[in-house]
């Protein structure tokens, strides 16, 4: 067995959880041999992107469905609230629109930001990448299934969790370092001031990466994590000038 298929197969023997396999590997257990379902890469192949290294915890083994080679191109993060108010969404479809002329757009695929942020993507002929806290056999949300679709034939899906992981709270904070990790920068459209978004924002400043975000008017609930970012350090975009500059 070579250390490919070995991490691999700890994968799958500890349906992707990071410290386990941690553990596995320090103590050199060897795991029996798992059918897998799906494509990988791993933390030992030429085609995992460097920007992973830098992680802290980077993934062991990456499961995809869909284009690999986008991995190897530019990319740019975009993320904002589940629950998005229409000048949220307004502000995603025109970041998304913008920024897919020069980056592959990276996102979650949930559903709010995630899914306008994918579907403008694709609409506008660009390339997407998204990010899944489940395995690749477990389509969640449901209402994301047609985009789902779509994304693993015109862009990629990716998921540490092997195929047939179901959903787990705790898996999509923790995937939100590998949102983090994928862009060159990180462009936030909408955010509560307690948000998971802030999971995201916070790995990118870890990385040192860049954060941008949309203002929102004084006393929207909807944006006051966005304001309060800016307020410490955080790009400010507002007018699509800026947008078109961060293309270069």
């Amino acid at each position: 067995m070579n250390q490919r298929e070995y991490l691999a197969d700890l994968a799958y023997v500890h349906s992707g959880q990071w410290p386990r396999i941690a553990d596995a590997i320090s103590k050199k257990q060897m795991p029996y041999h798992c059918m897998k379902h799906e494509n990988y890469i791993t933390i030992a192949d030429t085609e995992y992107p460097e920007c992973l290294r830098k992680l802290r915890f980077p993934p062991w083994v990456l499961f995809y469905e869909g284009d690999i080679s986008l991995l190897k191109r530019p990319m740019m993060t975009i993320v904002g609230s589940r629950e998005l108010s229409s000048y949220g969404k307004q502000m995603s479809e025109m970041a998304a629109s913008i920024l897919q002329e020069k980056y592959v757009i990276v996102s979650g695929l949930a559903k709010g930001a995630d899914a306008v942020v994918a579907e403008t993507t694709l609409r506008c002929g660009g390339k997407t990448i998204a990010v899944i806290g489940s395995g690749l056999g477990t389509h969640y949300p449901s209402e994301n299934e047609m985009l789902y679709e779509q994304i693993s034939k015109n862009g990629l899906i990716l998921s540490e969790y092997p195929y047939a992981t179901g959903v787990r709270k705790h898996h999509f904070p923790w995937r939100n370092r590998i949102l983090a990790g994928l862009g060159e920068s990180l462009i936030v459209t909408q955010a509560k001031e307690h948000s998971g978004t802030m999971i995201t924002v916070n790995e990118a400043l870890n990385l040192s990466k860049d954060v941008y975000c949309i203002p929102y008017p004084m006393d929207d609930v909807n944006g006051g994590g966005c304001n309060r970012l800016i307020e410490e350090g955080a790009g400010m975009i507002y007018c699509r000038q800026q947008l078109r500059d961060l293309l270069g």
